[in-house]
C-alpha cells in the first residue's frame, strides 16, 4: 500500500506541531510528508516575537520546529521556498523553485499577516482574485512592501528593526492599542525605548474591556511612561529625508491635525489570513479559507486548512446560500495546536485505513491576557453589560463591578443564572486567576460577590486556595496542561520553568502561564524540601 502524500504549506507553530505529530506515521513508512516553508529558518514562536524585538528573548528559546528530526524520520522539509500555485484537478503544488509537488492531501497553515491601514503615503495593494492573478509574483505569499521607518512585527526580520530602535533609544510610536501592540508598547517602554501608542478609539483593547478596564489599563500605561493619544485616527505619514538620500518616517498625521513624530512606527492593527493561495485556487473564502468542523475544505476534500488561515464553519443548507459566513479564524496558537494534533489522529488513521473518529469540538471563549511586568489584565467573554442595565431584558444576568482608579485596580464580572459568562480585570492578578478557575469550571459565582476581592489583598495566603493547585485545574491553556501534569514532570526532576516547558509544553504558547507554572514549581519544591529552582 502506498503512502499518504500529504504537502504542507507554512512551517509556523501550528505547521510544525503538525509536522511534529505526523512524524510516527512517516516513521512508520504510512505517511509521506512534504513541508514547503516559506521563510529560511527553523520555526519558531511567533507569539515570542514582540520579546525578541526587545531583548527579552533568545532566538533558540523560541524555536518550536525541528527540522533535523523531522528529515531524520523521512519527511522533507524545504526552507525558504514558497508554494506559488495549487493545480487541484492535477493535485500538484507549484513552488518558487519551478518545481511541483503532488499531493493526496494538502494542508495550508499559512498563517496571517499584518494588517495595513489606509494611509497617505503607504501603498496598500488588493488581494483579490484579478490583482492576485494578475500580480502573482508579488501578492502571493509575500508580504507588503512599507516604507523606511514603518513596520509591523510579524516575523523575525520586523523584530530586528524594532530591536535596533529599542537598544538606540529611539522613539517609537505604536498605531493600535489591542494586545499585541500593548505588550510590545511596555516591552519597549520597559527596556529604556521612548513609546507614544496612537489609537482612534475610546480605551486601549476595546474589543476586550469594557469603559472602565479600559481607562484603567490607560492609567496604568501613562503611568510607565508611555504617552497614549485616544480617539484619533491615523491619515498619514510625513517622511524625512537621511543624509544618504533615504525617505523614512517621520511623523504620523492624524485625522484631528495631530502631528506625533517618531523614529520608528510599528503597525499594529490586527491581521488578516494569508488567503491568496486558496483563492487563487478556486477555494471558498471568507474572513479566512472555509473549512467545516473537521477541517476540510468547503470545496475540495482533499485539501485542509489549520490555525489562523481557517475559518472553521459548519455547513448547512443555511451557512451554504450566505455570501457572508459567521465567524473567523481565533488568531490564538492553542486552538491551532488543537486543530493540528486533530488533524494529525486524521490523517494517521486514514493511512492506516481505520476509523477518523470525531470531529474536533468547538473551542470556548478564549481567555486574553496582557503579558506585560506591572500591568495585569484579563478579559473573557462579553463584558459590554453595565450593573444599572435593565434587569428585563435579560433577566438572569447579574453584573459586579469593583473599581480603584487611584491604585490601578478594577474587576467587572458578568453572570447568567449564576454562572460566570465574562469578566474584566485590571491589577488584580489573583482575583483574575480565581475567576479564571471559575470561568473555566462553569461554576457558580458566591452571593457575596465582593469575596472574591479578598485574593488581591495584603492578608490572603495563595497556599490555602485548594482549587488553585487542584490537580484538574488548567494551568497553560495553549497546550491544556494541569497542575498535576506540572507536578509530575517536577518529581521526575524538571525543577525549572524551561524544563516543564521542554517536557509537557505548558509555557511555551502565548507565555502567560509562565508565573503560575514557576509558583507551582516553588510549592512543589517547598513539600518536597528541595531547593526551589524556578527562573
Amino acid at each position: 500500500m502506498s503512502p499518504l502524500r500529504i504537502v504542507l504549506v507554512g512551517y509556523g507553530p501550528v505547521g510544525a506541531r503538525l509536522v511534529e505529530e505526523l512524524l510516527p506515521s512517516v516513521r512508520a513508512g504510512t505517511v509521506a510528508l512534504t513541508v514547503v516553508a516559506g521563510e529560511p529558518v527553523e520555526a519558531y514562536n511567533r507569539v515570542l516575537v514582540a520579546e525578541y524585538a526587545v531583548g527579552n528573548a533568545e532566538f533558540d528559546a523560541m524555536l518550536v520546529g525541528d527540522r533535523e528530526g523531522a528529515e531524520a524520520a523521512g519527511a522533507s522539509v524545504l526552507l525558504g521556498v514558497r508554494a506559488t500555485r495549487i493545480d487541484r484537478g492535477a493535485h500538484l503544488v507549484h513552488l518558487s523553485t519551478g518545481e511541483t509537488l503532488p499531493y493526496d492531501r494538502l494542508v495550508l497553515a499559512t498563517g496571517s499577516r499584518a494588517n495595513v491601514p489606509t494611509l497617505d503615503g503607504v501603498e496598500r495593494p488588493r488581494r483579490d482574485l484579478a490583482d492576485l492573478e494578475r500580480h502573482p509574483s508579488t501578492l502571493v505569499a509575500r508580504d507588503d512592501e512599507l516604507p523606511a521607518g514603518v513596520t509591523a512585527l510579524r516575523d523575525l526580520d520586523d523584530a530586528e528593526r524594532v530591536l535596533a530602535a529599542v537598544r538606540g533609544r529611539r522613539r517609537i510610536v505604536v498605531l493600535g492599542a489591542g494586545v499585541l501592540g500593548l505588550e510590545l508598547a511596555l516591552a519597549a517602554a520597559h527596556a529604556g525605548a521612548q513609546v507614544c501608542v496612537v489609537h482612534h478609539g475610546p480605551h486601549p483593547m476595546p474589543r476586550n474591556l469594557d469603559r472602565g478596564a479600559g481607562h484603567v489599563l490607560r492609567s496604568a500605561l501613562r503611568r510607565t511612561g508611555i504617552t497614549v493619544i485616544a480617539h484619533s485616527r491615523a491619515e498619514a505619514i510625513g517622511f524625512r529625508t537621511d543624509d544618504d538620500g533615504t525617505r523614512r518616517f517621520d511623523m504620523l498625521v492624524t485625522a484631528d491635525g495631530k502631528q506625533v513624530r517618531g523614529d520608528l512606527l510599528v503597525l499594529s492593527c490586527g491581521v488578516s489570513p494569508r488567503n491568496e493561495l486558496a483563492t487563487l485556487a478556486g477555494l471558498r473564502t471568507a474572513v479566512g479559507v472555509v473549512v467545516g468542523p473537521d477541517l476540510r475544505s468547503w470545496t475540495d476534500p482533499d485539501v485542509f486548512a489549520i490555525g489562523d488561515c481557517a475559518q472553521v464553519v459548519e455547513r448547512t443548507e443555511e451557512t451554504a446560500g450566505r455570501r457572508v459566513l459567521p465567524g473567523a479564524p481565533s488568531g490564538l496558537i492553542g486552538p491551532g495546536w488543537r486543530q493540528a494534533e486533530h488533524l494529525a489522529d486524521r490523517f494517521a488513521a486514514e493511512a492506516e485505513g481505520r476509523d477518523a473518529g470525531v470531529v474536533l469540538a468547538p473551542e470556548p471563549d478564549a481567555i486574553v491576557m496582557l503579558k506585560a511586568e506591572h500591568v495585569d489584565v484579563v478579559a473573557v467573554g462579553d463584558v459590554s453589560a453595565d450593573p444599572w442595565d435593565d434587569d428585563a431584558l435579560a433577566p438572569r444576568r447579574r453584573v459586579a463591578q469593583w473599581a480603584d482608579p487611584e491604585h490601578l485596580r478594577y474587576v467587572k464580572m458578568v453572570t447568567e443564572g449564576g454562572i460566570l459568562t465574562g469578566f474584566a480585570s485590571v491589577g488584580m492578578p489573583r482575583t483574575a486567576a480565581e475567576l479564571t478557575l471559575l470561568f473555566e469550571r462553569r461554576a457558580e459565582l458566591p452571593a457575596d460577590r465582593s469575596l472574591l476581592l479578598r485574593f488581591d489583598g495584603p492578608d490572603d495566603d495563595p497556599s490555602a486556595n485548594a482549587d488553585a493547585f487542584a490537580p484538574e485545574t488548567t494551568v497553560c491553556w495553549c497546550n491544556g496542561v494541569t497542575v498535576g501534569r506540572i507536578e509530575e514532570s517536577h518529581a521526575c526532576g524538571n525543577v525549572t520553568v524551561e524544563c516543564v516547558g521542554r517536557d509537557t509544553r505548558a509555557g511555551t504558547g502565548c507565555g502567560g502561564c509562565r508565573g503560575r507554572i514557576a509558583e507551582i514549581l516553588a510549592r512543589a519544591a517547598e513539600s518536597d524540601g528541595a531547593p526551589s529552582l524556578t527562573a
